[in-house]
């Protein structure tokens, strides 16, 4: 025990009693409570947190203003704004702008 809380090392905490965030979200529950232990690997350098199954809640949906938003973002992520097109993907915060317009500048100044 560390700090009050159970420590388990790999594949040693019961699955049935505990989860971590991960393994509740493929469920579609989130943590209903604090966490309940640890997970410890690698020679304790790394460790995730484990809740109790039992205490896991159902997901909260988003709402029709909240999905038409997020839709607004990630479009206005996909919009170059050099050729000022859709490019079906979200542009790289490196460059800015998409592929084309960047390999295109770069075969221009070489």
């Amino acid at each position: 025990m560390t700090g009050g809380l159970p420590v388990f090392a790999w594949n040693q905490a019961d699955r049935r009693i505990y989860a971590t965030r991960r393994q509740l979200a493929a469920e579609r529950l989130s943590p209903g409570g604090p966490v309940a232990a640890r997970l410890v690997w690698r020679k304790g350098k790394r460790e995730a947190h484990l809740y109790l199954r039992r205490q896991a809640k159902p997901k909260r949906l988003m709402t029709w203003p909240q999905i038409e938003a997020l839709a607004k973002a990630l479009a206005a992520r996909r919009f170059c704004p050099d050729c000022r097109r859709d490019v079906g993907y979200c542009l790289p915060r490196r460059y800015g702008h998409c592929f084309d317009c960047h390999t295109s500048s770069a075969s221009e100044r070489s």
